[in-house]
């Protein structure tokens, strides 16, 4: 069983790794662009750094923010909005102004500008030269809807608050399968399909990892509809199910067969543990986010690089296609490592004690 010291020492290597300048140019390292890459990294400095006290880490994210707001300027689609979800924290830590109607600004677009489906769900836009009209991905929920949910908590804005618990119920609704209860990884409005029809790990890890946080933010304005914290709580049975011998998870759910995946196994853990400390979850499941714990470990090298994360994947033209997908570093990985070592750090009792009683119950 890992150690708080173990843990530590981890994600200060992580967070180094995170912001070596050897990384410059590199897609999936380099953190000083604006897209949803980066955002993920950051928003996971963002969780180590308030958690655990870290000015260091706080100081660097102000830096990057910094550093990099010029290269959002014009840049107005789905995926790259992940970076604003540091916005409503770093308002409240520095009293910033800018952090404040930045982000208003921004919730604008989303509300009156982006493009939406025929169901009325956020089309998934990039900054690649690449459209994915009237398409549904299960990445804008963390990607954009988190950010939604984060503002409406600091403001008490209750048409946000709305709109992010209305995103988030349609992508569940558009999106879970009602055979297996997993999340298939996009739908496609124009022909009524999930396309290639692949449970893809990561595509469930970020709904899994990011209603949590949704449901807490807008509880404290709104009410959160019943059937939004059912369908959360029917995915996570079902991510229990499918979950590996190692404690990780495969990079299509229902594939044995395939490779297992850091990134979307951490990401699923960390939700768990965020899910059982908010009381969506029952503590049932805080031994599979212990599992999964132990597994990941193992993975990040003494320089704190981060193995076994998949590439940028956008919805595959087969589920074969999946197991294709090629492995290097990413900061989505390192981050979302980062974000599952940061919640064990506060919550290391609760996972020692749920993984010394294996014959407990899982689901509820």
């Amino acid at each position: 069983m890992s150690t708080k010291r173990e843990l530590q020492e981890k994600l200060n290597l992580i967070f180094e790794y995170m912001r070596s300048p050897r990384h410059e140019g590199n897609w999936g390292m380099d953190i000083h662009h604006w897209d949803w890459v980066p955002g993920v990294g950051v928003i996971s400095l963002m969780e180590y750094g308030t958690a655990t006290g870290a000015d260091k880490v706080i100081d660097y994210l102000l830096f990057w923010v910094n550093q990099n707001k010029r290269k959002a300027e014009g840049v107005q689609v789905i995926n790259a909005l992940a970076p604003y979800a540091l916005f409503p924290e770093l308002y409240r830590l520095t009293g910033d102004t800018w952090f404040l109607g930045k982000a208003q600004e921004i919730a604008g677009w989303m509300l009156e500008t982006a493009p939406r489906t025929r169901e009325g769900a956020l089309e998934h836009t990039v900054t690649e030269a690449v459209d994915f009209p009237e398409q549904v991905w299960a990445d804008t929920v963390y990607m954009a809807v988190l950010f939604l949910a984060r503002l409406a908590g600091l403001t008490g804005d209750r048409g946000l608050a709305e709109a992010a618990l209305q995103q988030t119920l349609l992508h569940l609704r558009l999106l879970q399968d009602p055979a297996t209860g997993l999340l298939f990884h996009g739908w496609n409005c124009r022909d009524g399909s999930h396309m290639s029809a692949a449970r893809w790990a990561r595509a469930n890890a970020w709904v899994a990892l990011a209603v949590p946080g949704i449901v807490a933010e807008t509880g404290r304005v709104v009410a959160v509809p019943e059937e939004l914290c059912s369908r959360y709580r029917t995915l996570a049975s079902a991510l229990q199910r499918v979950q590996g011998a190692s404690g990780l998870w495969h990079t299509v759910l229902d594939r044995p067969d395939y490779y297992e995946e850091t990134s979307a196994s951490a990401g699923i853990a960390c939700g768990f543990l965020k899910a059982v400390k908010g009381g969506l979850l029952d503590d049932s499941f805080l031994e599979s986010a212990g599992k999964a714990l132990e597994g990941i470990l193992p993975l990040i090298t003494g320089d704190g690089e981060v193995q076994g994360v998949s590439g940028g994947t956008p919805v595959m033209p087969s589920i074969e296609a999946y197991n294709a997908i090629e492995r290097y570093p990413a900061l989505y990985g390192q981050g979302l490592v980062m974000q599952l070592l940061t919640e064990a750090l506060t919550l290391q009792r609760p996972l020692q004690k749920a993984r010394q009683n294996p014959e407990r119950k899982a689901g509820r």
